[in-house]
């Protein structure tokens, strides 16, 4: 099968920054998480492996609506870095 794509266009992926017993880290230094295609990538492919992603923020990060809601529907955990 070959897939056909423009100049421009490339296959996504995506690759967790650790891996834990059980668990993919993705590591983000951002002031609000939002919901991200690499975000539910990461999470559907840590659920396919039986591994549950935990997404690492600074402590005075703020997590979107959408972030908050997808959080709550999918085996993914927010857990805050220490200083």
């Amino acid at each position: 099968m070959k897939l056909r794509y423009s100049a421009h266009q490339v296959p996504r992926g995506s690759r967790p920054d650790a891996v834990g017993s059980g668990s993919w880290y993705l590591i983000k230094n951002v002031p609000l998480m939002r919901l991200t295609y690499q975000v539910r990538l990461l999470a559907y492919m840590a659920q396919r492996n039986s591994a549950r992603l935990v997404v690492v923020l600074p402590p005075g990060a703020r997590v979107s609506k959408d972030m908050q809601a997808f959080v709550r529907d999918n085996p993914v955990m927010i857990q805050r870095a220490k200083r």
